[in-house]
């Protein structure tokens, strides 16, 4: 009952585009660990994290000791007119891990403004409105991140103060190039890359923004190596290229604590969001210094970096290396894929299992291989009748989504596998 009056409540002050799972959408009341209640006293494993965003799970001592000392001073907010210690404290710990020579950090309050502040600098520093973006991605819900995001689903407006040009690469299940090895993928996407920027495009493009693996688009990737190469092709022509880490960040795909770093290559600057609070709202850029500083008028963030987020922000980030949660992040993504896939060899109307680390996707199709939204749907509500909490997506809104807390433990792992087993099987009778 709680649930269908505040329901009721919230459909009649919120937009209705805002977007609400379940048929029977529910109210987290409570949380610890990896672990949900809602407000009628049901409890979930989680395996969504708000959208990747509860990196380390919830009611972590650590975190809220910090947020709590920050609290205690009486100093909630000052702006960055002022210095901030913890602010200062957890770009030197970024800046020194980006792997970007001579780098320098600014914090906003989501990965929609770190990537409008990434716009920004690029097209400042290249003197140019033209941006490369990739099919299937997506990249936030503001002016300039909708018009690069490449989900018609998601893009609400054809305005732009940029002019974009679509690339392919992302997406490969459903590319016309899936079916070649993974060198000749790569020569192929590098080929369009270049006719894109020879064909539509003056030539003079700001940048090339990438997700290494894409997230609202479904955790599709490309094979490790491509963003290498495209590096090349972008740098005869003097075009940056940024990375959004947004959900790839804090070493969830277990092999690299950046996404990109799977390409062996370091871009000129990188967003960052979501996991990085662990609930907080935080995000940023980190990018070289003379891209950073090439701004040529004033510019605060009233909010980004505040003492509270950033207080919780580096008790999160020396959380996860302290307890080298990247590690566990491999571990068990290892054991969920496998189990996933042992799973999909007998179910047919999974088409894919995809992703890395604990950034692990279901493609779920029909008879010819068509996507498949409603049995997405159905899984989505099956998992959570049978106690987990799991996330969709996708071009075609067909893929189911895995990102737990990377505290996961190999119980709870088992656990997931069990219950994603017997929601696949009752989709599939």
């Amino acid at each position: 009952m709680a649930h269908r009056e505040l329901l009721h409540r919230h459909r009649s002050v919120l937009p209705k585009w805002l977007a609400l799972y379940y048929e029977e959408p529910i109210e987290i009341a409570s949380a610890h660990g990896r672990r949900v209640t809602d407000r009628e006293g049901r409890t979930y494993l989680d395996f969504f994290g708000g959208i990747l965003t509860n990196s380390i799970g919830y009611d972590v001592a650590e975190i809220s000791d910090a947020v709590r000392a920050q609290i205690d001073t009486g100093v909630l907010h000052s702006s960055t007119l002022y210095l901030i210690e913890s602010q200062v404290e957890l770009a030197e710990k970024i800046a020194q891990r980006s792997g970007i020579p001579d780098a320098k950090v600014f914090f906003t309050n989501s990965g929609t403004e770190a990537n409008e502040t990434a716009l920004m600098l690029a097209t400042q520093y290249r003197r140019s409105g033209q941006v490369l973006a990739l099919r299937n991605s997506y990249h936030g819900r503001a002016f300039a991140t909708v018009a690069i995001t490449g989900i018609r689903g998601w893009s609400a407006s054809e305005l732009s103060p940029i002019r974009v040009s679509w690339v392919h690469g992302g997406y490969r299940y459903r590319s016309p190039f899936k079916d070649l090895s993974d060198a000749d993928y790569v020569k192929a996407c590098v080929a369009d890359l270049r006719e894109v920027i020879e064909t539509g495009t003056a030539g003079d493009v700001a940048c090339m923004i990438v997700e290494p693996i894409q997230g609202v688009g479904g955790f599709a990737s490309p094979p490790d190596g491509l963003f290498r190469e495209f590096k090349k092709v972008l740098d005869e022509y003097g075009i940056l290229l940024v990375s959004d880490e947004v959900q790839t960040g804090w070493g969830r795909t277990g092999e690299h604590f950046w996404g990109i770093q799977a390409h062996d290559v370091v871009p000129d600057a990188m967003t960052f969001a979501k996991g990085l609070g662990n609930g907080l709202a935080i995000g940023g850029v980190v990018a070289r210094a003379e891209l950073m500083d090439c701004l040529r008028a004033n510019s605060i963030s009233t909010f980004g970096g505040n003492p509270i987020s950033t207080a919780g922000a580096l008790a999160t980030l020396n959380y996860l290396l302290d307890h080298d949660l990247q590690a566990n992040a491999a571990k068990l993504g290892n054991r969920l894929i496998h189990g996933l896939r042992a799973v999909a060899a007998t179910h047919p109307v999974v088409g894919d299992v995809r992703g890395k680390g604990l950034m692990l996707a279901l493609e779920l199709v029909g008879p010819a291989g068509e996507p498949h939204p409603a049995a997405a749907t159905a899984l989505l509500e099956e998992a959570r009748r049978r106690g987990l909490l799991v996330g969709k997506g996708g071009l075609h809104g067909n893929v189911i989504r895995l990102a737990p807390p990377m505290t996961l433990t190999e119980d709870e792992a088992d656990e997931a596998l069990v219950i994603l087993a017997e929601a696949i099987e009752a989709v599939s009778a």
